[in-house]
């Protein structure tokens, strides 16, 4: 066979390889969904003992975007303050006994609509993997010039544990001077992750794999579409997200690599978790963070689920022990 020839051979195969490459990625993004789950009431039913009759309203903030975020405030102290940041599909309403807790402990309290969520922008979609830390980084940088001497804590429940883990980690700590991650979520790969995320997420891994593909040569075009379904009820209002782009995902999360994520924590901070969670398993939390940090501390609730939490009165008081310091 001829230079020419083999050279020829060569260029058809990897044409060939090619297309077959982007169809199988086309194939993937267009077909490579999954039905919902099914509706999982031991999310919500604890819910429903709350009394809602004191919540704050909504107010908003400008993000660096111009978008308008939502969040509802707690007054209390003016030398500590705490944000708390919700789990996945939910919204600020849902941390409402969290927020009394921790106000009735002397701090003034900001529970957020997470961009995506609530009362803030379209649910489910975020303009790009970052703009989440980006939001947060503005309202720390507005709550600063009215309590500029307070001491901050970023609370997180669930996935928004997993978010403040990933703020924790930053190069600079974060804005925060403490850390609480209340059941965090952490990537699916983790020791803590029950099989199916206990049946409440499910995930479109053909479309997460071929849009994992496509980002790391440097192609979003697809970034928005849904890769996560929650399990919801499909008639509710409106209230709660029933799906998250693969760029919100991304984002509403502790780092992929988590293990590194948990070791470049710098400020103080605290695990807790129901030793009955649905979602995680409750024994793991301590041998995974102990194996790389010896000095943030794994509290376990006896008999308490998963949104249990954030609402029973035993895990709210543990909580308010952690901000007590």
């Amino acid at each position: 066979m001829t230079a020419k020839r083999m050279i020829h051979v060569a260029l058809r195969g990897a044409l060939v390889t090619l297309v077959v490459l982007i169809v199988g990625l086309a194939g993937a993004i267009i077909f490579g969904t999954a039905p919902a789950p099914p509706p999982l009431t031991s999310i919500g039913a604890p819910f429903a003992a709350v009394d809602y009759s004191d919540l704050p309203p909504t107010q908003t903030y400008a993000a660096r975007d111009g978008t308008p975020l939502a969040y509802r405030t707690y007054p209390g102290g003016a030398e500590r303050i705490a944000v708390i940041v919700h789990g996945s599909s939910a919204h600020s309403a849902s941390l409402h006994p969290l927020a009394k807790a921790a106000q009735g402990a002397g701090y003034t309290v900001f529970t957020l609509d997470m961009r995506g969520h609530g009362a803030s922008g379209p649910h489910g979609d975020i303009a790009y993997i970052g703009q989440l830390d980006n939001d947060i980084a503005d309202l720390m940088a507005l709550l600063r010039k009215n309590f500029p001497n307070a001491r901050a804590t970023l609370m997180g429940f669930s996935s928004g544990g997993g978010f403040a883990l990933r703020i924790a980690g930053a190069p600079d700590g974060g804005p925060f001077d403490r850390y609480i991650l209340i059941s965090p979520a952490l990537p699916h790969n983790a020791p803590t992750i029950r099989p199916g995320t206990g049946g409440w997420a499910v995930p479109y891994i053909p479309r997460i794999v071929a849009l994992t593909i496509l980002n790391k040569i440097g192609i979003h075009w697809f970034d928005g579409l849904p890769v996560l379904a929650f399990a919801v009820r499909a008639n509710d209002d409106g209230t709660f997200v029933a799906n998250y782009s693969f760029r919100l995902m991304q984002n509403f999360a502790a780092m992929a690599d988590f293990r590194d994520n948990i070791r470049r924590v710098t400020k103080p901070t605290t695990v807790l978790v129901g030793s009955a969670d649905e979602l995680f398993f409750a024994d793991q939390f301590t041998p995974l963070f102990q194996s790389i940090r010896t000095d943030i501390p794994i509290t376990v609730i006896p008999k308490l689920g998963h949104t249990e939490m954030s609402v029973r009165p035993e895990a709210l008081a543990a909580i308010t022990a952690a901000l007590a310091g």
